[in-house]
């Protein structure tokens, strides 16, 4: 365990441990360092780095990328990798943080730490105007459609020159907006607005009852299902929430096809919405013999086809009943 300050307060995480979380490509892991290929960009050889112990100035977390497109993304702390990694706002991850290791402080004493007071700013309505709705030529890269985009209603930042893709609460109020680069893997939401952890990406377009509905991680992973012509919906990262739990409960689906990420985070997901929806009809998608990641590298490597097979191929419930662990439960 390492000390590492948030917010004012000093909270002993198990960085390693965090790190095991996620699948890292050719790492080399040491007693105090983790050599990998950077995590924010298409990176062949390991040029990223990640102390796993506090050094002089520079605490345990901190990352270092010596191939970085930009300066933002050059060098950081814990809480921005994770933010990153877990598909989430910084101020989320130091929650979570927060949340999962201020229980004890280093001698053993209880740790309380009060929630911030604050005024409501994350239920305000986001101007339509901040996006220029246009398709994007990185997801018609990515196999994304142009009918798909449109109904997405995807387009580009005014500000950032960004890829945009809207959030949108049920009811159709532009809630967040997520900014992908087109060069790398880099991304960041809109300040100030609501959190991803409050939203489910695509639940806006219900306007008719569906037979099955697809949840995934990613935005762009609902997109590629939806290019098959099934319907999906995102969360937006590895969590799974009580609020999205809650949206999606109200939505008009007989079957949920759950579609974690080919990997152990990927897994985890499965296994926190099986446990936060268990009672409805739920199948999970088999990529156990995949050698893909996610939905989307199945459509660019096989197209339509590839997904077809992996939606006919999926597990019902009773066969793949995981074995959850109390810290990866719900928020």
């Amino acid at each position: 365990m390492e000390r590492v300050k948030i917010r004012g307060h000093d909270i002993c995480i198990d960085v390693q441990s965090e790190l095991e979380e996620f699948e890292w490509h050719r790492p080399k892991w040491s007693h105090n360092k983790l050599i990998a290929a950077s995590p924010f960009r298409y990176d062949r050889s390991p040029s990223f780095f990640i102390l796993l112990e506090g050094n002089g100035d520079y605490p345990a977390g901190s990352w270092g990328d010596s191939g970085a497109y930009d300066d933002e993304w050059k060098s950081g702390g814990i809480v921005k990798l994770l933010a990153f990694l877990r598909n989430e706002t910084y101020e989320e991850t130091q929650d979570y943080l927060l949340s999962k290791y201020s229980e004890e402080s280093n001698n053993g004493d209880l740790m309380l730490i009060l929630p911030r007071l604050r005024i409501d700013r994350f239920k305000r309505v986001l101007h339509r105007d901040i996006i220029e709705r246009q398709p994007s030529p990185y997801l018609t890269k990515r196999g994304i459609s142009l009918e798909v985009q449109t109904e997405a209603k995807v387009g580009k930042s005014r500000h950032y020159g960004f890829v945009s893709i809207p959030w949108y609460s049920p009811d159709g109020q532009l809630s967040n907006v997520k900014y992908r680069a087109t060069k790398g893997k880099t991304f960041f939401y809109e300040r100030n607005a609501r959190p991803i952890r409050e939203l489910v990406f695509g639940a806006d377009l219900y306007n008719r009852s569906y037979d099955d509905l697809i949840i995934c991680e990613a935005e762009i992973d609902a997109l590629s299902w939806r290019v098959a012509g099934y319907n999906a919906i995102a969360v937006g990262g590895v969590s799974f929430t009580q609020q999205q739990a809650d949206i999606i409960r109200r939505l008009p689906f007989k079957r949920l096809m759950v579609a974690g990420d080919n990997d152990k985070a990927g897994a985890r997901f499965n296994a926190q919405v099986v446990q936060a929806l268990v009672g409805r009809d739920l199948s999970v998608i088999n990529w156990r013999e995949s050698v893909y990641k996610d939905a989307n590298d199945v459509l660019l490597a096989k197209g339509i086809g590839g997904l077809i097979e992996a939606f006919e191929n999926a597990y019902d419930l009773p066969t793949i009943i995981p074995r959850i662990r109390t810290d990866h439960s719900i928020r």
